[in-house]
């Protein structure tokens, strides 16, 4: 890189591509606004120049950094992963960048990363779930943070996801009409967790609806091991004819554990899942399931937090979950 280019500035950018420096600034803001030929010229005369914006400027500028924010419980779950590349994927290209940090499910690690993401002077926030602090979103209306909430629903704050337990309950249903009665789950960790608690209570209510109890209810923490050692200890009662999970890698982990138990599924065991990541398609048989609107959620999602950004009113958006039938699930007894 040569003296002529090293410091090149708008108005080097603008003289190159022959438009003015405030078509120049639009292009770089807002590409869809400025017609493709000029923006041709003008993208040529930045890679020519070697120019690179100032945003520390901008920010100070607009009061604006073009950081968004986001905290997930794990990156080893493909549902997050899957929602994350969709939410970042919405996003203009060039306008902002995304930091994505992972809290290992821990509320008081979440709130020391919030608080980290808006020190760094993030423009809004994407967060799992409702279950946090109300002390940490009165911080957040005061530091006048937009945020928007995902992989849940709620009345309180902006969301874009879906019924958890609605998606859970319509599983019981399915289960209950290929005429299980003796039905019990693997959920994740319910504390803190908001969705975990919902699917819990999904279940419970639809059994409660037909005047019947879960036969028993493990809590383990979401991972293959979790989900096998868990079935190992329901399976103890070997009355129980359907095993829900709280999600596909608990339900894996106790297809794995059934065929170590000489148990054919769905012959001897009905087993379900909850999420439909990439594992439920590979399982030996293929996991029956609740499928959730992760693609979606994560554009709705970047869209509306983009909207509260920049001042706009924006509404909730509730998705649909639905049924995956696949090959884990059967009447007791088999077909």
């Amino acid at each position: 890189m040569d003296e002529t280019t090293a410091h090149a500035t708008l108005e080097d950018v603008a003289a190159f591509a022959g438009v003015s420096t405030a078509t120049v600034s639009r292009c770089i803001n807002s590409p869809d606004r400025v017609a493709p030929a000029t923006r041709e010229k003008i993208t040529n005369a930045i890679r020519a120049l070697n120019y690179s914006p100032n945003f520390g400027a901008k920010a100070l500028a607009s009061r604006r950094t073009g950081i968004i924010g986001a905290v997930i419980p794990t990156l080893e779950n493909a549902v997050f992963a899957h929602g994350i590349d969709a939410f970042e994927r919405a996003l203009p290209q060039g306008k902002y960048s995304l930091l994505v940090a992972s809290c290992g499910y821990d509320l008081n690690r979440e709130k020391q990363q919030i608080e980290s993401l808006v020190a760094r002077g993030a423009d809004g926030l994407l967060l799992v779930g409702f279950d946090r602090d109300p002390s940490l979103y009165a911080w957040l209306a005061h530091r006048r943070v937009p945020f928007v909430l995902a992989w849940a629903s709620g009345d309180s704050h902006h969301f874009a996801g879906f019924d958890n337990k609605a998606g859970m309950a319509a599983m019981i249903r399915l289960v209950l009409d290929l005429g299980h009665r003796k039905i019990a789950m693997i959920s994740g960790l319910t504390d803190g967790n908001d969705r975990a608690r919902a699917r819990l209570e999904g279940v419970r209510q639809s059994l409660a609806d037909r005047g019947l109890g879960l036969c028993g209810v493990a809590e383990v923490p979401y991972g293959l091991d979790g989900g096998g050692q868990a079935f190992t200890e329901l399976m103890v009662d070997r009355s129980i004819t359907a095993i829900v999970c709280g999600n596909d890698v608990l339900a894996a982990g106790a297809l794995r554990a059934a065929h170590h138990m000489g148990l054919v599924v769905p012959r001897d065991i009905t087993i379900t899942g909850f999420d439909d990541i990439d594992i439920a398609s590979i399982t030996l048989p293929e996991l029956t399931t609740v499928r959730v609107p992760h693609a979606r959620m994560g554009q709705e999602a970047a869209l509306m937090l983009q909207r509260l950004i920049e001042g706009q009113e924006s509404e909730s958006v509730l998705l649909p979950t639905e049924i995956v039938e696949r090959g884990t699930h059967a009447p007791p007894g088999g077909r």
